[in-house]
C-alpha cells in the first residue's frame, strides 16, 4: 500500500482551484523531488500534502505524521505582544525578547514511535551546539534553516516535506545537506523536496516535473537524468524602458559610498565583526561572501542604518560620518535593499503594488494612500520585471519568485546610488536567475550605481562585479 496516494483530486488555494484531476503516489522506499519553473505549483502541492491546502474529491491516503519545512520561519516575541520588526535583531535589549535556540527546540519535544532524532542528536548533527544560547532572531539565514530542520526532525515524521531546503545554505552546508538527507532516509523517514532540476541532492530516487499546476511527468532519477533538458536562456531586457526609468532621476554623486576603519561589533562576549576595514568608492561593484554566520548580515546592517552600534565605530556613509547628525531615513533614501528576510515584515493586506511603492518612502509597507502620480512608474517597473499581472494581488499570495521581483522593484524604484542585493535570487528558477543577472548588468552599464551583491552561488554573481570582500568568523580574509 502506498505511503501517500492522491487520485483524481482537486487542490484549492484560498478558495481558488489550483490543481484538478491530480494523481500522485509515493511508495515505500521512494524519495521524491518536485521540479519546475517558479509558479508551477511545487510549494502548493507540498502544502496540500501537509494538510495546509484543501484537497477535495477523488481518493486521498496519507500518513498521520507529516512535517513541512518552509524557507519562511514564523518566530514570535517571548512577550507575545507583537511580531518581530526588521531591526530588532540588531538592538540588544529588544532582541532579548526572542527565544533562544535552546528554548525554541525545547518546545519541539521528540515524538514518534522511533524517536531516533532526539534533542541531543539533532543539536549535534545540525551543528547547533555553539548557537544553543543565541536568540533565534540573530541567526543568519543559513543557521535559521538548520534550526528549522532540527525542529522538524524532532517530530520523527513518517513523511518529511522540504520546500527549497538548499536555499540560504553556503557551499559547505549544501554539501553537508547531502549527507544529512541520507541519514534522514536511513532513519526510516520518507522525503519529498522541491528543488532546482540542476541541483538534486543525493538520496532522491524519483522526480516529478510540474508545469502550470499539473504534474507533467514522473520519472525515476536515472530516467530524469537521461532525458534531454530543454534549454531556456530567458528573455532579453527591454533596455529602452530600463534607460527611461533610470534617467528619470540621475544617481547622486559621492566620493566614498562606504568607509569603515577598525569596525568592532560584539554582543556580550561574542565578537561578530573583528576590526573591519573596508572602503567602497562610487561606481564599484562588490561581491560580499562568507560562510553562514560569517558576519555578512551584521556588516550590511551597519551600511543600511539598521544597527545602532554604527555610532560607536568609525564609519562614513555617502561622505558623511555616522553620528554627525544624519537620520536613519537620510541613509535609507540613498540605498535600494533586497534581502531574504524582508518579505515577512510587510502588512498582510499589502498588495504587490503597495510593496513596490513603499520603496519610495523606505517603509515596510505603504502607510499612506497610493499616489496616482506613482502609478505609471510602478507599472513600468513591473512590466520590466514581467510581474505586471500581479499589481493588485496580495503580496503574501504570490509565489516566492514574484515576491523577490517585487522587492527588487521596491529597491530600484527610487534610483538610489547604492544597491545592496543580499541573496536576491532565492526562490527563482534558472531562467529568472539568468534574467536577474542580465538586468543587474544592464543597470550597472547604464548608470554609476554602486553595488554590493551577496550570493552563495558563484554562478549567480553578475559579470559587472569586479571586487570582492570575503568574511570568515567576523574577520576579513580577502579584500580585492
Amino acid at each position: 500500500m502506498p505511503l501517500l496516494h492522491l487520485h483524481n483530486t482537486t487542490i484549492k488555494n484560498n478558495g481558488t482551484t489550483i490543481f484538478t484531476n491530480l494523481s500522485f503516489s509515493i511508495n515505500q522506499g521512494e524519495q521524491w523531488a518536485l521540479v519546475g519553473k517558479s509558479g508551477s505549483g511545487k510549494t502548493l502541492l507540498l502544502e496540500a500534502i501537509a494538510g495546509k491546502r484543501m484537497i477535495t474529491g477523488g481518493e486521498v491516503t496519507r500518513p498521520e505524521n507529516i512535517v513541512l519545512v518552509t524557507p519562511k520561519p514564523k518566530f514570535k516575541n517571548l512577550s507575545n505582544t507583537s511580531d518581530f520588526y526588521y531591526q530588532q535583531r540588531f538592538n540588544s535589549i529588544d532582541s532579548e525578547d526572542a527565544q533562544t535556540v535552546r528554548n525554541y527546540l525545547a518546545l519541539a519535544h521528540a515524538t514518534g514511535e522511533n524517536a531516533f532524532w532526539s534533542l541531543d542528536n539533532v543539536v549535534s548533527r545540525l551543528k547547533l551546539n555553539h548557537l544553543i544560547n543565541k536568540e533565534v532572531i540573530k541567526l543568519s539565514n543559513g543557521e535559521t534553516r538548520r534550526l528549522l530542520f532540527a525542529e522538524a526532525l524532532l517530530k520523527n515524521p513518517s513523511l518529511l516535506l522540504l520546500d527549497s531546503p538548499l536555499v540560504g545554505l553556503d557551499v559547505h552546508s549544501r554539501a553537508d545537506f547531502n549527507g544529512l538527507l541520507k541519514e534522514i532516509i536511513a532513519s526510516g523517514i520518507h522525503v519529498v523536496i522541491t528543488a532546482n532540476a540542476e541541483e538534486l541532492p543525493d538520496g532522491i530516487t524519483h522526480v516529478a516535473t510540474l508545469e502550470d499546476c499539473r504534474i507533467a511527468s514522473q520519472h525515476t532519477l536515472a530516467e530524469f537524468e537521461n532525458n534531454p533538458k530543454v534549454s531556456d536562456s530567458g528573455r532579453s531586457i527591454d533596455k529602452a524602458l530600463l534607460q527611461k526609468l533610470l534617467s528619470q532621476k540621475p544617481v547622486a554623486e559621492f566620493e566614498n559610498i562606504i568607509s569603515m576603519k577598525n569596525v568592532l561589533i560584539h554582543y556580550g562576549d561574542k565578537t561578530i565583526l573583528d576590526h573591519i576595514n573596508w572602503t567602497v568608492k562610487q561606481g564599484e561593484r562588490w561581491a560580499l561572501s562568507g560562510h553562514n554566520g560569517a558576519g555578512k548580515s551584521t556588516l550590511l546592517s551597519l551600511v543600511n542604518g539598521d544597527n545602532p552600534q554604527a555610532y560607536a565605530n568609525d564609519i562614513v556613509l555617502f561622505d558623511r560620518q555616522r553620528g554627525s547628525g544624519e537620520s536613519i531615513w537620510e541613509i535609507k533614501k540613498k540605498i535600494g535593499f533586497v534581502s531574504p528576510e524582508l518579505f515577512q515584515y510587510f502588512p498582510a493586506d499589502s498588495s504587490c503594488s503597495d510593496v513596490i511603492e513603499s520603496g519610495l518612502y523606505d517603509t515596510m509597507g505603504l502607510f499612506r494612500k497610493p499616489l496616482p502620480a506613482n502609478r505609471e512608474l510602478i507599472a513600468n517597473w513591473m512590466v520590466l520585471l514581467s510581474i505586471a499581472a500581479h499589481g493588485k494581488t496580495l503580496f503574501r499570495n504570490v509565489s516566492d519568485s514574484v515576491q523577490r521581483l517585487c522587492l527588487l522593484a521596491r529597491a530600484l524604484i527610487k534610483n538610489p546610488p547604492l544597491l545592496i542585493f543580499d541573496e536576491p535570487t532565492q526562490g527563482m528558477d534558472a531562467r529568472q536567475r539568468e534574467n536577474f543577472k542580465c538586468l543587474t548588468n544592464s543597470i550597472c552599464e547604464s548608470s554609476n550605481v554602486t553595488l554590493i551583491y551577496v550570493s552563495h552561488y558563484a554562478e549567480d554573481i553578475p559579470d559587472c562585479v569586479t571586487k570582492r570582500l570575503v568574511l570568515e568568523n567576523g574577520r576579513v580574509v580577502e579584500n580585492v
